[in-house]
C-alpha cells in the first residue's frame, strides 16, 4: 500500500491522515507536498473551521523512513537537503495556517511525527502516547522545528535530555508540562479532537487567526511591539461583524452564530 496524506471531512473540520501502515505511518517527501496542498484548500474553503493531523491506526508516526535515509546516503546531499526543505515547507504552512490544528495522537510519535504534533496548535494525545525525538540513536540530529519547538516550550535542561539521549516521554508527563492540551483513552484520540475542533468552530474565526498570529509572533516581538500588535488585532476584530455578533449574543445570553 502506498504510503498517502489522506484528506477527509468531519462537518467543519479537514481531517488529515498519514497512512502508511506497513512502515509504522513513516513520513516521505510525498506527503510533505500533500500536507501543504491541503491546507492550502483548507485555508480556501469558508466551510473548513478547523483542521485534524492524525496518523492510520495506533500509531501516529514514526518520523523519517530509515531505509529512505540509508539510501539517500548514496546520494547527492542536495537530495535529502530537499527532501527536509519539503518537510520545512510543510512545518511552515501549519505554523502559519490561519486556523486552528490539532493533533491527535495514538501511539508513538517519532522524529519528524513529534515535530509535526509540535507544529500543531492544540495536541490530543492517548494516556499510552509515547513521544521521542530519536535522531541521536541512528547519529542523526533532529529536523521538523523540533529543536526549536521543544526549546520555546520546556526547560533546556530536559529539551537537551529529550535530544542527547533520546529518551522517551509518556503523554501524562507532557500534559502536566503543558505541551499536550487533552489526555484520552487510547483509541479516542481523534474523536477527541474533533469534539475540540468542533467548539473552536463554533468561535469567531477571525479571531481564531488573530489569537494564532499573536501566540506566534510573541516569541521574537518585545513588549512595545506586541503591545501595538495587541491593539491592532483588536480593533479589527472589534469592528468586525463577528465583533457585533459576539458582543449582541453575549448581552442578550444568546448562542452567537459567527459568519
Amino acid at each position: 500500500m502506498a504510503a498517502e496524506l489522506r484528506s477527509t471531512y468531519e462537518d467543519s473540520t479537514m481531517v488529515l491522515t498519514i497512512s502508511n501502515p506497513e512502515h509504522r505511518n513513516a513520513l516521505g517527501p510525498e506527503m510533505y507536498a500533500a500536507g501543504v496542498e491541503a491546507l492550502n484548500i483548507a485555508e480556501t474553503n469558508p466551510d473548513v473551521r478547523c483542521v485534524v493531523l492524525t496518523g492510520e491506526g495506533d500509531t501516529f508516526c514514526a518520523g523519517g523512513n530509515l531505509q529512505r535515509l540509508l539510501a539517500n546516503r548514496q546520494r547527492p546531499p542536495e537530495v535529502q537537503a530537499q527532501s527536509i526543505e519539503s518537510l520545512h515547507n510543510w512545518i511552515e504552512a501549519i505554523r502559519t495556517f490561519p486556523k486552528p490544528v490539532i493533533a491527535a495522537v495514538e501511539g508513538p510519535a517519532a522524529g519528524a511525527g513529534f515535530s509535526l504534533a509540535l507544529a500543531c496548535d492544540l495536541i490530543v494525545a492517548a494516556r499510552n502516547a509515547v513521544f521521542v525525538m530519536a535522531y541521536s540513536s541512528v547519529a542523526l540530529s533532529p529536523d521538523g522545528g523540533g529543536s526549536w519547538s521543544l526549546a520555546h516550550a520546556l526547560p533546556r535542561q530536559l529539551v537537551n535530555e529529550l535530544l542527547m539521549s533520546g529518551e522517551r516521554i509518556g503523554a501524562q508527563r507532557l500534559h502536566d508540562l503543558g505541551v499536550v492540551g487533552r489526555l484520552c483513552d487510547a483509541g479516542q484520540a481523534l474523536g477527541t479532537a474533533l469534539e475540540w475542533s468542533e467548539k473552536l468552530s463554533q468561535r469567531a474565526p477571525n479571531v481564531m487567526t488573530s489569537i494564532k498570529e499573536l501566540v506566534g509572533e510573541a516569541i521574537a516581538n518585545d513588549l512595545p511591539t506586541h503591545l501595538a500588535a495587541e491593539r491592532d488585532h483588536f480593533v479589527r476584530n472589534l469592528h468586525h461583524p463577528n465583533g457585533g455578533i459576539g458582543i449582541t449574543a453575549f448581552l442578550n445570553k444568546q448562542t452567537p452564530k459567527y459568519e
